[in-house]
C-alpha cells in the first residue's frame, strides 16, 4: 500500500488486488468527513450520488445532477491527502451519447480534482467506459444493483441473475475499467466475479469474498435514521452520541450554565 503520506493512484489502487491486501473505502460528500476518514489510511473515499437520499433527503439518487456532484467532490478532494478520490456520475450524465459522458467525466476531474469517476453499468454502458478511458478518464465500474436503475428494477433488490451480472462484470473490465463495485448480490456469485477478474472487486452488500469493501458512511457510523439495510453493520451509535450532546447543550442553555466564564469575553 502507498505512504499515507503520498496520494494513492488509480494504478496502486487496482495493484492492491495483486498484493492480496483487503480495500476499505467509504462515502463522503463534505471536506470535514472526508478529511476524517482520509487519517484512517482507508484506500478509497467515494463521493457518491448517494448524497441525494443522504444529504438532499430524497427518495433516491435520480434527480441529482452533475453540477451537484462536482460541488460536492470538490469540497472531498480537497481535503483528502492519502485515498483515491473517486466521484459518481449521476444519472442522465453518460446515457446521451459518449462524446457527452466524455465531456461529463472530464468535467467532473477538472473542477474537482477527484482520481477517477464511477458509472453504473456493464454490458450496455461497455463503449462508454471505453470511450471515457480512453480519453484518459480512469472508471470505476457498478454492477448488480444499480440504484440509478431503481424505477426500471421496481425497488432495491439482491440481483441473482449470474449469467448476467458475470457478462456485466467482464464487460466492465474489457472496457478498461480498474476496478467494479458489486452491490447486492449473492456471496456466491461475487465470488465467482472476483476470481475471475483481474480488477479489484469492491462489495456493498456482495460477502467476504470481494477484494474490498464499501458503505455508506453515515449508514456506517449510525447516523441514519431507521432500520440500517441488512448490508450494513453500525460501527458506532453517533445519531445517539449527537442527540444527547444536543440536548445537554439545550439544557445548558435554557438553565443559563452556558456560556460559562471559560466561554466568555472580558
Amino acid at each position: 500500500m502507498a505512504s499515507q503520506s503520498k496520494q494513492i493512484t488509480v494504478p496502486q489502487f487496482a495493484a492492491l488486488k495483486a498484493s492480496g491486501e483487503k480495500i476499505s473505502m467509504l462515502t463522503a460528500y463534505d471536506a470535514t468527513m472526508a478529511a476524517l476518514l482520509d487519517t484512517t489510511g482507508i484506500e478509497g473515499i467515494l463521493v457518491g450520488d448517494s448524497l441525494g437520499m443522504v444529504v438532499q433527503g430524497r427518495a433516491n439518487t435520480l434527480p441529482v445532477t452533475l453540477g451537484e456532484m462536482i460541488y460536492h467532490g470538490r469540497m472531498v478532494a480537497r481535503a483528502v491527502r492519502h485515498a483515491l478520490v473517486v466521484v459518481d456520475m449521476p444519472f442522465g450524465s453518460f446515457h446521451c451519447g459518449q462524446n457527452k459522458a466524455i465531456a461529463a467525466g472530464a468535467k467532473v476531474l477538472k473542477r474537482t480534482g477527484c482520481g477517477a469517476v464511477k458509472l453504473e453499468g456493464g454490458v450496455e454502458q461497455a463503449g462508454t467506459i471505453a470511450a471515457l478511458v480512453s480519453a484518459g478518464i480512469p472508471v470505476m465500474a457498478h454492477c448488480g444493483l444499480r440504484p440509478q436503475n431503481v424505477l426500471q428494477l421496481g425497488g432495491y433488490q439482491v440481483q441473482r441473475d449470474t449469467e448476467q451480472l458475470m457478462a456485466d462484470a467482464e464487460s466492465a473490465q474489457q472496457a478498461g475499467a480498474f476496478a467494479i463495485v458489486l452491490e447486492c448480490i449473492p456471496e456466491e456469485i461475487a465470488c465467482r466475479i472476483t476470481e475471475t477478474l483481474q480488477i479489484p472487486t469492491i462489495g456493498i452488500g456482495a460477502g467476504v469474498g470481494c477484494d474490498g469493501q464499501i458503505l455508506v458512511v453515515n449508514d456506517m457510523i449510525g447516523l441514519t435514521p431507521g432500520r440500517p439495510p441488512r448490508h450494513v453493520r453500525k460501527f458506532a451509535d453517533v445519531r445517539t452520541t449527537i442527540g444527547d450532546a444536543v440536548t445537554e447543550y439545550r439544557d445548558a442553555v435554557r438553565q443559563g450554565t452556558f456560556p460559562g466564564a471559560e466561554q466568555t469575553f472580558q
